[in-house]
């Protein structure tokens, strides 16, 4: 039981440094290799919490899959000695402002939008107050259903997203 608490905070603390450094770092390989550590911890996570399947889903297809394919386009379309502008500082103060306000609606929406339909739970708020009502069952046909407030659309629209940006990687690297 000690064991679980000091892992789950050392796993956290390694997912927020390596969320920092990816953020920070001006090379953009060592950011995705950054992003790779960060989804590995979330990874440990899902297998802490005792759902190995998701775990081992977790290492193949993110930190597998989906960052080969990010290392892929970054080599594709960076060329590794082209000058970085750095930011200027109205710039940086614009997107401080468009993360925090990207934060804060974000925070409202999860507390505020209907999650479930019919189950008497209509937002992240009563679910929380409602108490262990909601089951792995209800949250798995929330995120695969295809009626309203279920995630399957945008789970797909955002499969696509990445396919395109692929594409468009493939593309930009072939006309260089």
């Amino acid at each position: 039981m000690v064991g679980n608490i000091i892992l789950y905070f050392v796993v956290a603390l390694v997912i927020a440094v390596f969320s920092f450094m990816a953020v920070k770092t001006t090379k953009i390989l060592r950011a995705a290799t950054y992003l790779l550590f960060v989804l590995i911890g979330s990874a440990v996570f899902y297998f802490q919490l005792g759902y190995q399947f998701l775990g081992a889903v977790q290492i193949a297809v993110y930190a597998g899959g989906i960052m080969v394919l990010f290392v892929f386009a970054i080599i594709l379309t960076h060329k590794p000695n082209d000058p970085e502008n750095p930011l200027r500082s109205h710039r940086r103060v614009w997107g401080v402002i468009a993360s925090v306000g990207g934060a804060v609606l974000l925070l409202w929406a999860l507390f505020t939008m209907p999650m479930l339909e019919g189950e008497g739970v209509r937002s992240l708020s009563d679910a929380l107050a409602a108490g262990p009502d909601i089951t792995m069952k209800m949250i798995g046909q929330a995120f695969t259903g295809t009626s309203k407030y279920q995630y399957l659309l945008p789970f797909e629209a955002v499969s696509v997203l990445l396919l395109a940006c692929i594409i468009g990687g493939v593309t930009v690297a072939r006309k260089r």
